[in-house]
């Protein structure tokens, strides 16, 4: 059977991958990385998307690294902006270096497991604000982690890369994933505040596809 480790944060766009990525027939090992980050929902929710996937899942405490990467509104204490996800106020939300260190962690935990492949949900409409996101990051970092093991069989799978929001929330649809069990806002409360970037391009992504998200929002802009 193949295998791969997901990152899953327990957001919309890893738990499609996640759902994808078990149609295609993987075997899933799911990982999760309380890093500091401003709330810990979307912990909770990968949790219990990894259970309904019956994926072996570790959550992983990396909050020893906190003080390194803490800077701006997800690890600072710089309030989350409540804007577009493309504008310029959204790069206050980057966790410098994030996905680097968390896909290090991943594929080495992919090595000691002998696992070829580990997949993050990268998107298209990240890639204005987040450099980590982009084809560029990911071509040069899956050939780095091939040439620091010796192994040019590993793989970085980013099948999202190229998609939309929009066009990943169709995909789900089609696979039934369980949205309404997801976390995306940047706020951690009752619920979703629907102003942050990731509020607004999830909602923009469901209208896109008229269909209607499931989970609850305090405001809809």
């Amino acid at each position: 059977m193949k295998k791969v480790v997901v990152l899953l944060s327990g957001g919309l766009d890893s738990t499609t991958l996640a759902y994808l990525l078990k149609s295609e027939g993987y075997k899933l090992f799911t990982l999760s990385f309380n890093y500091g980050q401003r709330h810990k929902k979307e912990l909770e929710c990968a949790e219990e998307i990894a259970k309904i996937l019956n994926s072996t899942h570790k959550t992983v405490d990396i909050t020893s690294i906190t003080s390194l990467i803490s800077k701006g509104a997800l690890t600072g204490s710089t309030p989350v902006p409540h804007s577009h996800y493309t504008a310029e106020t959204q790069k206050i939300t980057i966790v410098p270096n994030r996905n680097s260190i968390l896909l290090s962690l991943a594929f080495g935990y992919a090595v000691k497991l002998g696992i070829s492949n580990v997949a993050y949900a990268a998107h298209k409409n990240d890639f204005t604000i987040y450099p980590d996101c982009r084809e560029d990051f990911a071509s040069r970092f899956e050939d780095a982690i091939r040439w620091a093991n010796d192994n040019f069989k590993l793989n970085l799978l980013r099948p999202f890369i190229n998609k939309t929001k929009a066009e990943i929330v169709k995909l789900g649809l089609s696979l039934k994933v369980p949205y309404q069990k997801t976390w995306s806002c940047y706020e951690g409360d009752d619920l979703a505040c629907g102003q942050c970037g990731t509020c607004q391009e999830r909602l923009e992504a469901f209208r896109l596809n008229n269909a209607k998200d499931p989970i609850q929002y305090k405001v809809t802009i």
